[in-house]
């Protein structure tokens, strides 16, 4: 009884830090969006350690649901610690009626309400990357291969500033939307039932690597029994095709949705240095 009255304490502790957190709503300006709810957490470094780098974090969930903890906020707290602004994006999901453009809006919309805003942040314009896992690892990797594509035009909007980031982390990431190793409930989800061949193979992340992708870090494990590895596998390859700046770690063990436990943070940490320190 006393475990559950204190694990009923962390949660509601944990919760209450979410709720009292401050977000920015990303829709809130622009009119035809004014009911869409989707929002960024920021979070900040302490003076002393800031590094004025930033990541967007994306969260997994199949494109269909959101694990804002372990994958979200969490992750905001392993970057402050290390010097980096952090900024959790609660993306548009098919749960709630959404399916593809809408993902790549709200992170395109969040880079450029961050860069615009740099200078309030503190940070620079030029050193913002973006770390997702599972299908949020698509989600970046679509947002650095497709970085010089408006999908935000649309909706009225040029931006000016890049939405590409300067760097992409995927974690066990999606990566296809092809067979064999499509993971199919993020593919509907994005997607949709009736995704032509064409659709899926453009929105496959492996066949969109060119030499214009920023550096990458790839994170996957050989026993993942949610997403294959080997679409990290395939990705990897196609990323040292395109002559592309990356560091690609399979783990033999791990498997999926850990988040930045199991301290492969650590790598993560020393790749980061020698872009920016």
């Amino acid at each position: 009884m006393r475990r559950i009255y204190c694990l009923a304490i962390i949660f509601f502790l944990a919760l209450t830090t979410v709720w009292g957190q401050e977000r920015v709503y990303l829709w809130k300006d622009v009119h035809s969006m004014r009911n869409e709810r989707s929002c960024f957490y920021p979070y900040s470094p302490d003076k002393e350690t800031d590094t004025h780098a930033a990541v967007i974090i994306c969260h997994g969930g199949s494109y269909h649901h959101r694990s804002m903890g372990t994958e979200g906020h969490d992750v905001a707290a392993w970057f402050t610690e290390r010097g980096y602004h952090a900024f959790v994006l609660k993306y548009r999901v098919a749960m709630d009626g959404y399916h593809h453009p809408a993902m790549i809006q709200d992170f395109q919309r969040t880079i450029q309400l961050v860069r615009e805003n740099a200078s309030e942040y503190g940070i620079d314009p030029d050193r913002v990357g973006a770390i997702g896992f599972s299908a949020g690892g698509h989600l970046v990797t679509m947002a650095g291969a497709f970085g010089d594509k408006n999908f935000l035009k649309e909706l009225g909007i040029e931006p000016g500033v890049s939405l590409k980031p300067n760097f992409v982390i995927p974690v066990y990431p999606v990566v296809s939307m092809e067979k064999p190793y499509a993971h199919h409930w993020s593919f509907i989800s994005l997607l949709g039932r009736s995704a032509s061949d064409e659709t899926k193979h453009l929105y496959s992340m492996e066949c969109q690597m060119t030499s214009g992708m920023p550096p990458v870090f790839l994170l996957a494990c050989k026993d993942d029994k949610t997403v294959d590895y080997r679409n990290s596998v395939d990705l990897d390859q196609a990323l040292t095709e395109a002559g592309v700046e990356h560091e690609f770690i399979l783990r033999e063990t791990g498997g999926h949705g850990f988040g930045m436990n199991y301290g492969w943070g650590d790598t993560l940490y020393s790749w980061l240095k020698k872009l920016y320190h």
